[in-house]
């Protein structure tokens, strides 16, 4: 079904430039420094909308059934509390536990990781409202979610994550986007091994510096319920109570296999070569989100399911996929995942994939929270 989605045209910046300078002679210097490694703009640039809001439309006129699979799905808060509960007990039952021993890591990283990965995917849910009817009472539970990662986020996480549904690949809005000085930097085997492994530093620390939302009374709450049960928790449990939560923080988006989400939702992966030119990065034009439909998603809210959420954020990770199912012409010849650990090894390894394989755009979509609400209209 790839001819009922309008797929955005993309352009490879540095070999749009290769192909002009390469007519002057000035431009002869612009090419040995791109040679010398000077030039890392290798994004993919795309001058149309993200395919998303198409293919819903697309989706809805063939099969107008699936919006009774949108709303919120009851099972979230009940899972959420049992979550919650066993990272308490964990953290109970080692309280007496030194912090650099094999039984704190390894339960950290067996247990705690995949529990704290699957809050910061009810997170997730949440903040598209699909727990409860009440905007307040999804944005209660994500606070109540967030306590056993240690650190508050949950208010914050909101409005940046909706720009990212409203600002796909928007440079600048789009906080999911690396950054060039990342790219650049850490364009190495060790660079993306060190991504890896601390990329729950650089999706925590990136929006901020991309841009700063403004403080509302939620992201106070979130603040002081989050630091008055840390206090809890050290005072009747102690501080080793608390650094397994922070590590299982840490180690679930870090080298975890259910880390790997990550980088499979929106990264480009065997479609992108440092050589190709102009006329073939054109004909690439690749996928911007790609699909897991792996094990793991019993873990982590199906997010695995990312075409599908992208395509319509409103239907819960229980309906996800029953959508797939109703519409599976237009999924079926998607490029998909089938290794969230496989997608990490060849993050690291494969020269031809890094934090540049990303599609970006220069306008379109709009902030969220954030006191812009006039969208941006695309350049045609």
């Amino acid at each position: 079904m790839s001819s009922s989605v309008s797929t955005a045209t993309i352009t490879s910046k540095m070999s749009h430039k290769s192909s002009v300078i390469n007519e002057t002679a000035a431009g002869k210097e612009q090419v040995s420094a791109l040679e010398d490694g000077k030039d890392y703009d290798r994004f993919f640039w795309a001058y149309t909308e993200e395919p998303h809001r198409s293919r819903r439309q697309a989706i809805i006129k063939a099969h107008p059934e699936v919006l009774k699979l949108c709303g919120p799905e009851p099972l979230t808060f009940p899972l959420v509390v049992a979550v919650v509960g066993l990272q308490v007990l964990c953290a109970y039952a080692l309280r007496d536990t030194a912090f650099l021993s094999w039984p704190n890591f390894l339960t950290a990283y067996i247990i705690g990781a995949t529990a704290n990965q699957n809050l910061f995917l009810a997170i997730h849910e949440i903040t598209h409202n699909l727990a409860f009817k009440s905007p307040l009472a999804n944005r209660l539970l994500a606070v109540f979610a967030n306590l056993p990662i240690g650190i508050p986020y949950s208010a914050s996480f909101r409005p940046y994550h909706l720009t990212h549904h409203k600002s796909l690949g928007v440079d600048g809005l789009d906080t999911d986007l690396p950054t060039a000085l990342e790219a650049w930097f850490l364009d190495s085997v060790a660079g993306k091994a060190f991504f890896a492994t601390f990329q729950i530093l650089f999706y925590a620390l990136r929006p901020m510096m991309v841009y700063q939302l403004p403080l509302t009374m939620i992201h106070a709450f979130n603040v002081v319920a989050q630091l008055a049960f840390d206090y809890v928790l050290v005072k009747y449990f102690g501080g080793r109570a608390l650094g397994y939560l922070i590590l299982s923080s840490f180690l679930a988006g870090s080298l975890h296999p259910c880390a790997g989400h990550f980088i499979a939702e929106h990264y480009v992966f065997g479609q992108h070569s440092r050589a190709q030119d102009a006329a073939a990065a054109q004909k690439a034009a690749p996928e911007e989100t790609y699909s897991y439909y792996g094990v793991l998603n019993i873990f982590t809210y199906n997010v695995g399911l990312h075409n599908e959420h992208h395509d319509f954020p409103a239907i819960p990770w229980t309906r996800l996929w029953k959508l797939n199912e109703i519409a599976n012409e237009f999924y079926c010849d998607l490029p998909c995942h089938h290794s969230w650990v496989g997608v990490i090894w060849q993050f690291i390894l494969d020269k031809e994939v890094g934090l540049w394989c990303r599609v970006k755009r220069k306008q379109g979509g709009r902030k969220v929270g954030a006191g812009h609400t006039q969208p941006i209209e695309i350049a045609r």
